[in-house]
């Protein structure tokens, strides 16, 4: 039993130093550019060690990944069902929104690409699963729909949110977030507009 405390006082305390840690750079996100910001700066901030660091992180993009995926990545995995989706979609938003100083820093910083690509794999799988349920649901997805035709489907539903986020983050879309899930939902409903089927072929002269 004493073995077990041990290793569960160890996970908690590396728990407590990964969340310490993002969020001293979170706070420093909020003061300059990401790309000056050092693993001295951070450690210092938090009154961590430097060989604490590196022993949860190998760089600071891999603590910014971490910090986005506890507190962002993480409002598209609590749920399933399409509904429920929605409301998680929503949180996200309004993480972004809230925390539109530190998702521009990171954005401005590291570009779209590397950025996006924090999110796209668990949006991926979250929209995957939200294209499967409507398309049965409306009879856009049936037997004779092949799983080429789901991923294209979701590929470009993937790609449409995650462009629609980066423009609304940049100031460029004046939505709210509200209207922005219920613009998303419509176009997910409207999977019936995009029934894949087989090119039709000319008839042999």
């Amino acid at each position: 039993s004493n073995l077990y405390f041990i290793k569960s006082k160890s996970q908690s305390d590396a728990l407590c130093h990964k969340l310490i840690l993002a969020a001293a750079l979170k706070e420093l996100m909020q003061q300059k550019p990401f790309e000056k910001i050092t693993i001295q700066d951070i450690t210092q901030k938090c009154g961590i060690r430097r060989q604490n660091f590196y022993y949860h992180f190998a760089d600071v993009y891999a603590l910014l990944q971490y910090m986005f995926e506890e507190e962002a990545i993480c409002l598209l995995k609590k749920h399933e069902g399409i509904q429920l989706w929605q409301e998680d979609l929503l949180q996200l938003f309004q993480y972004i929104d809230a925390n539109r100083e530190v998702c521009l820093c990171a954005l401005n910083s590291i570009g779209r690409e590397h950025l996006k690509r924090f999110f796209e794999a668990d949006i991926h799988a979250s929209i995957k699963s939200t294209v499967e349920q409507i398309g049965k649901e409306i009879g856009a997805i049936n037997e004779h729909v092949c799983q080429a035709d789901i991923d294209l489907m979701t590929h470009f539903y993937v790609v449409a949110l995650t462009g629609l986020m980066d423009s609304w983050l940049r100031g460029e879309i004046d939505r709210s977030p509200e209207e922005l899930v219920t613009f998303t939902d419509r176009m997910l409903q409207d999977l019936s507009l995009i029934h894949i089927s087989e090119p039709t072929r000319p008839e042999p002269i």
